[in-house]
């Protein structure tokens, strides 16, 4: 038999669990979190999402990004389905790398005040050059074990 512990409250979760309408944009997005069951301990969070899409903002073409996303919780952990659906609406969203990059941080600082934050985007190249783009909150904890993001330097063919 199993046990399962569930000490943490996700009755205010509005999507996981069942079928929800993808957002067009990222402002139409809901980031959802719930308490974190275990805000006395740091541990690392990762999400990494290998098949980012957004749109140029000049052309529309569509841009690819490997965005990785460390994050040591504070007193909310981000429910993840919310975050796939946060991420999959920048597919129609018209931005640069750098703004898309910083967006992203910037949501999920104001919805789960994590204690520490990193996020590597790994853009594909546009124009022949790739655009790799890194951003940094809060402080990291002491002996917080943080692995190398695993995304090797674009190479093309060469």
């Amino acid at each position: 038999m199993l046990d399962v512990m569930n000490d943490t409250d996700t009755s205010t979760l509005t999507q996981l669990g069942g079928r929800i309408q993808q957002p067009q944009i990222p402002k139409d997005a809901v980031l959802e979190c719930v308490p974190n069951p275990k805000p006395d301990v740091h541990y690392l969070v990762r999400f990494t999402a290998p098949e980012f899409t957004s749109l140029c903002p000049m052309t529309g073409q569509p841009d690819f990004a490997h965005i990785v996303i460390d994050y040591a919780p504070g007193p909310r952990l981000v429910e993840s389905k919310s975050l796939k659906l946060y991420l999959q609406s920048f597919r129609n969203h018209g931005d640069f790398h750098e703004a898309c990059t910083i967006s992203i941080a910037q949501r999920l600082i104001a919805a789960a005040d994590p204690i520490w934050l990193r996020i590597g985007a790994y853009w594909y190249p546009r124009g022949g050059i790739p655009i790799d783009v890194f951003f940094e909150h809060g402080q990291r904890p002491s002996g917080l074990w943080v692995p190398d993001q695993g995304v090797p330097t674009y190479r093309g063919r060469g």
